[in-house]
């Protein structure tokens, strides 16, 4: 039996973000889109991620597999947190959420030079999902995001798992070879952090829900597929 699988899309983008992954998802799966994460933000959404992971968990039917991209990697740790019995395995994509490197000129740095990385025919639909959610809910996302702690959220998941105060969640952090925004060090040491494992596709950037569909899905599947038999 295989766990049901819950995408979030990552911050500023739309669910056919996963639509390169989605088509080799052999399981039963869902994105879920959230404000500014997938939806415009209104104005008196709570755009902080413990309010997200919040309105994330509300629409978890069952002990699923929760997949982020980026930031809202931090969203579905969060939700772990709040909601351990929802969550039967984690898969952070290129996960945002480093401390050391939350300014705007470090972020918007590692940004540009990851962006290099990614391939041209990626700007119409980065436009059209940009677009959509909007400046000024990208914004202030960015600026709710890059406050939260995502290693210190890790810990204690960790620390909680070695208690037994919460089940332990079986975590896989992938990133790609060229992101700078998710660089190794950061991704082994989320993966250090929760127990759990740490792999780089030897392609692609920080997109790789657009640019490496195949290997994304395969790394989901077997998350859904260990927690199933869990």
């Amino acid at each position: 039996m295989t766990a049901p699988i819950v995408l979030v899309p990552g911050l500023g983008l739309g669910p056919e973000s996963y639509a390169p992954t989605c088509k080799h998802l052999q399981a039963q799966y869902e994105v879920v889109a959230l404000p500014g994460y997938g939806m415009k933000a209104g104005r008196d959404d709570d755009l902080h991620i413990e309010a997200l992971a919040e309105r994330l968990v509300q629409q978890v039917k069952e002990r699923s597999v929760l997949v982020g991209h980026s930031a809202s990697c931090e969203i579905v740790v969060e939700a772990t947190l709040q909601h351990p019995e929802l969550v039967a395995a984690l898969v952070l994509i290129a996960p945002s959420g480093d401390l050391t490197a939350s300014s705007w000129p470090r972020m918007t740095g590692r940004w540009l030079r990851s962006a290099l990385w990614s391939p041209p025919t990626l700007i119409p639909t980065l436009t059209k999902q940009y677009r959509r959610t909007g400046v000024t809910s990208i914004t202030r996302a960015i600026e709710a995001a890059r406050s939260y702690d995502l290693a210190a959220a890790a810990s204690k998941l960790a620390a909680g798992s070695a208690d037994g105060s919460r089940p332990t969640v079986p975590t896989v952090v992938i990133r790609s070879a060229h992101d700078k925004l998710a660089p190794a060090l950061w991704t082994q040491q989320l993966a250090d952090l929760t127990g759990g494992e740490a792999w780089t596709l030897p392609t692609g950037s920080h997109l790789p829900v657009l640019t490496n569909g195949r290997e994304l899905a395969a790394f989901i599947l077997r998350a859904a597929a260990v927690a199933g038999d869990g």
